[in-house]
């Protein structure tokens, strides 16, 4: 499917809607690597998101399985490994020449490593204080896991590093956190309570079928199946006073329904594509 045709009936409020690379600009290089963020600068995606694991030697590494088989050479869970053991893997040869092919515009002189290497969330955060504009960045962090609330104190560590945990309250936050679990969320919001959170849905539950959501949370992550499916849901969300990041975004009709129910951001694969059909390129 192409992406020939701007979206009709594109809100027409003053803040547009974000487009936002899910695990980098994943449709196009491996996921979580530092080649598939670059690609979703130089796209002009306006946010990154990527997940969070811990490492047993207490990393922060952007993998998004409990277990590194499917993305890479090896095996094993993240939080068995040290973060030696994920560099000696290969994150990236999985995706295949055959996709590099569908994407030209990838740097054929970008290093190998930067495609292959497991990407620590330091070297993401790095990136994007080099990129020399404004992005944003959705950080998710995964559980259960075993380190339980450990991940959520290494993360608000290293953010604070990069001076994002508590922004200037003249620029606002750079950064926000997601999550399925409620109870992550409590503890970046007892921690760091300028960090927005964003409460992710793989369903409605009944307790927030009225558009509410878990206390001290405004950012409702609802997956693009349950927008499809109930679209009213979105007005309601909004009209108690939230935002509506959906997730994942990738076929043109999608954005253009995320685009006419007036969401506040898209969460997608193939950010340069759906910019292009906002009209933004």
């Amino acid at each position: 499917m192409t992406y020939a045709h701007p979206a009709r009936n594109v809100r027409p409020e003053r803040h547009p809607l974000a487009v936002v690379a899910h695990r980098g600009a994943s449709e196009d290089a491996p996921e979580h690597t530092l080649a598939a963020y670059r690609k979703a600068l130089e796209d002009g995606a306006d946010g990154l998101e990527c997940d969070v694991r811990l490492t047993a030697d207490g990393h922060l590494v952007c993998v998004h399985d409990r277990r590194v088989n499917r993305t890479s050479n090896g095996r094993g869970a993240v939080s068995a490994l040290e973060l030696a053991d994920l560099a000696a893997l290969d994150f990236g040869s999985w995706k295949g020449k055959a996709a590099d092919a569908e994407a030209p515009d990838l740097d054929p002189a970008a290093p190998d490593h930067e495609r292959t290497s497991v990407l620590t969330l330091e070297r993401l955060l790095e990136l994007v204080a080099d990129s020399g504009r404004q992005v944003e960045l959705a950080i998710e962090t995964k559980h259960p896991t075993r380190w339980a609330g450990q991940v959520e104190e290494r993360l608000l560590g290293l953010l604070d590093r990069f001076g994002l945990a508590a922004p200037p309250a003249d620029k606002g936050p750079r950064v926000r956190v997601m999550s399925f679990s409620a109870r992550s969320l409590q503890r970046v919001q007892a921690a760091a309570p300028a960090i927005p959170t964003v409460y992710l849905m793989q369903f409605i539950s009944p307790r927030y079928r009225d558009g509410r959501l878990p206390a001290g949370v405004h950012i409702a992550g609802p997956s693009i199946r349950i927008v499809r499916n109930h679209p009213e849901f979105v007005a309601r969300l909004q009209r108690a006073g939230n935002q509506v990041h959906v997730w994942t975004v990738n076929e043109a009709e999608d954005v253009e329904l995320c685009a006419r129910l007036g969401v506040d951001a898209v969460i997608t694969n193939r950010p340069k594509a759906v910019l292009t059909q906002l009209g933004r390129r």
